[in-house]
């Protein structure tokens, strides 16, 4: 018999290479009768699978070397000799089974590749039939019959597995069906969860769902035993159960099933001696008159789906997220992501919104340089001497600015153009102007002079006359002054060792001995003062119990400070360090800002923008130099100043505003790039 299937299959060879050979491709192939008869006599025995595995090879060589046309006429002659093989082996009952699977898979796949009407879709699900028909492509195309269709495509769906998913990747499929659920289309998260062969979530988890949204809480209690397998801390059963059984009580009480609730107090959340001291609350609740009582007593929506699905985030928080998804993961994951690139944003300077419809999800959150304040758009020249302090109200609609001229001038902010104009000058400062401060309301402005001072002046911002003109003793030095937070009292300072808390009228409150004071600021509490003196520290005064301490320590001497608006964070200008950042509540030094110029001047810094995320600083080489408050190097230096630059403002409402006060005589204020002519004000800043 070797003998026998070794002949049939050299002389299947020589046929075979007989048509490949012939340049008109029209050699007849060898009579059929006698490929069925040697087929016939080689079935059932050991070497007939090895000739349908030969002649379906020299199939699959024809196919890929012949011309078209030659193999055309090869291919299906070869397949009519597999056919009739496969036909007679089964009328013998040889290995019907192994051969015919065989037959199905090399009639159907070539180069280990197959498209079949009844295999495998590319999705992983089965396609539709397309007329019983095989086709298989590869290098080119062949035709096979439609008996063999069902076999092709297992041994397609086994040649050719679904690729296995990683977790990220069920996890992703996973979020986006919970997205689409919430968006209500449920069909689509079917097929997605069926083609993927993903989960979204536990069976018993979806029972639960299900059960709490319909207010069937008997069910949702049996639910969470099932569950408790799953879950990683037994007491979140208890937890659950709590949460459950409150919002069953309290649709009882809306209902008016006041023996049914309170059926469910004693009976039910009672015995889970759990939060007693809220289930001594919702006994409270029975006492509700009425409805809209209850819901407003229990800050509670009422029966129906808002309450339950604001029920069911609460109850999904103790499940693991393999269990059940947290809620609206997606939009979480989503908003995080807008939240990080605008952190990171250098330039961004606009107000948070955390709804993601406010941004496009397409593109990286990216803010031009051309929408922050870093190009002069007005120059202030009505001082006629050097400008030594500038400072915005705290509504931000006006700009005080103090020269050593002797004058106050008070500037209106115009709402939409954002160009000042002057309002009102307050004059008759002998020793010149060197640090101003609003009252909390802006009703009122105090301004101080420099060290040889010992005058202090509170104006009356609304009607520009003068309410008090403070002067203790002629041997004082009144430079810093500070409000307290509720507008009636403010503390005042120098450094040869006064330190004086007044009323409005100039009256001495208190007063602090053998304090060199050289800057001040009131924390928001109102009982606690920050003052830097000529020890190279911050101190914190209290001048309800009389005591201090200790809060920042520096190598070098405080020239200025400022705190932001949390009383968090103090911004520091140090002589030959530069401008420092510290942590009031930690104590620690959190930054040193690069760049900026700083000797023995007096050179006031400010936080700034939206969430106080920016800080500026005058210098004197004549620049004012921005920084993002998280970066040591500066974002901008601007450039325009003649002379020092003493002081910074940011302007508190308008976050795309600033104006610094200068040695040169000028106030200038700076903006975003106007609409006209951006590349001309672009090279106006150095970056």
């Amino acid at each position: 018999m070797d003998y026998s299937t070794r002949k049939l299959g050299s002389e299947t060879l020589a046929s075979a290479s007989s048509s490949s050979d012939s340049d008109t491709g029209g050699a007849s192939p060898p009579p059929r009768k006698k490929h069925r008869a040697s087929a016939a006599e080689g079935a059932g025995e050991p070497g007939a699978s090895a000739v349908i595995t030969g002649l379906s090879g020299i199939v699959l060589g024809l196919a890929t070397h012949a011309s078209h046309s030659q193999a055309t006429a090869t291919i299906h002659f070869n397949r009519s000799v597999v056919n009739n093989l496969s036909s007679s082996m089964q009328a013998n009952g040889a290995a019907q089974g192994q051969d015919s699977s065989e037959l199905s898979c090399l009639n159907s796949a070539q180069n280990g590749e197959s498209s079949s009407a009844g295999g495998t879709h590319s999705n992983g699900l089965l396609s539709s039939a397309d007329n019983g028909n095989s086709v298989g492509a590869s290098n080119g195309s062949s035709a096979g019959p439609a008996s063999g269709s069902a076999a092709s495509g297992s041994e397609v769906g086994s040649l050719k597995k679904k690729k296995r998913l990683s977790q990220a990747e069920e996890d992703v499929i996973r979020l986006i069906g919970q997205h689409l659920h919430g968006l209500g289309l449920n069909q689509t998260v079917d097929l997605l969860m069926q083609e993927s062969g993903c989960r979204l979530e536990h069976s018993s988890a979806t029972k639960f769902r299900n059960h709490v949204m319909e207010g069937e809480w008997d069910k949702a209690e049996n639910d969470l035993n099932e569950l408790r397998a799953l879950m990683h801390s037994p007491n979140a059963i208890v937890r659950m159960k709590f949460l459950l059984l409150q919002q069953k009580y309290l649709e009882y009480l809306e209902d008016g099933k006041v023996l049914e609730a309170l059926q469910v107090l004693r009976g039910e959340l009672t015995p889970l001696k759990y939060n007693t001291d809220r289930i001594h609350v919702l006994s409270g609740y029975l006492m509700c008159s009425h409805a809209e009582d209850l819901k407003a007593k229990a800050e509670w929506e009422g029966k129906g789906t808002a309450s339950r699905c604001r029920l069911l985030d609460k109850l999904q928080t103790y499940l693991p997220p393999s269990v059940m998804l947290p809620p609206r993961r997606m939009q979480t994951l989503l908003r995080q992501a807008v939240e990080l690139q605008r952190d990171r944003c250098l330039y961004h300077n606009t107000k948070l919104d955390s709804n993601l419809d406010s941004v496009s999800l397409l593109l990286d959150h990216v803010c031009s340089r051309l929408q922050f304040p870093c190009y002069t758009q007005q120059i202030l020249t009505e001082h006629c001497n050097e400008v030594w302090f500038c400072k915005f109200s705290n509504d931000g609609t006006k700009l005080a600015t103090g020269s050593k001229d002797t004058t106050v001038i008070i500037w209106q902010v115009d709402p939409e153009s954002h160009q000042l104009k002057l309002l009102r000058t307050l004059e008759g400062h002998a020793y010149g102007v060197s640090y101003l401060a609003w009252s909390p309301d802006d009703t009122y402005l105090i301004a101080c002079g420099p060290d040889d001072c010992s005058e202090l002046w509170l104006w009356n911002v609304q009607t520009g006359e003068l309410r008090t003109k403070m002067s203790q003793s002629h041997e004082d030095s009144l430079t810093s002054v500070a409000w307290n937070p509720d507008g009636k009292r403010f503390v005042t300072g120098g450094q040869r060792g006064q330190f004086y808390q007044c009323d409005l009228d100039g009256n001495l409150l208190d007063s602090w001995e053998g304090v060199r004071v050289q800057c001040l600021w009131c924390l928001g509490d109102g009982r606690a003062v920050l003052a830097s003196d000529t020890h190279q520290r911050i101190r914190g005064y209290n001048f309800e119990d009389l005591t201090d301490r200790n809060i920042v320590q520096e190598d070098h001497p405080i020239m200025s400070f400022t705190v932001s608006k949390n009383g968090r964070l103090a911004l520091l200008n140090v002589a030959t360090q530069g401008v420092h950042l510290w942590d009031l509540q930690d104590r620690v030094l959190v930054r040193k800002y690069q760049g900026v110029t700083q000797g023995f001047y007096t050179i006031h810094s400010c936080f700034g923008g939206h969430n106080e995320d920016f800080i500026a600083s005058g210098s004197e080489d004549h620049k004012v130099y921005i920084w993002h408050r998280r970066g040591e190097l500066p974002i901008a230096e601007l450039t325009g100043h003649t002379r020092t630059v003493n002081c910074v403002s940011w302007n508190p409402a308008i976050p795309g505003l600033m104006a610094s006060a200068s040695d040169d005589g000028t106030v200038r204020v700076w903006g975003p790039a106007p609409f006209l002519d951006t590349q001309e004000a672009d090279g106006n800043m150095d970056s």
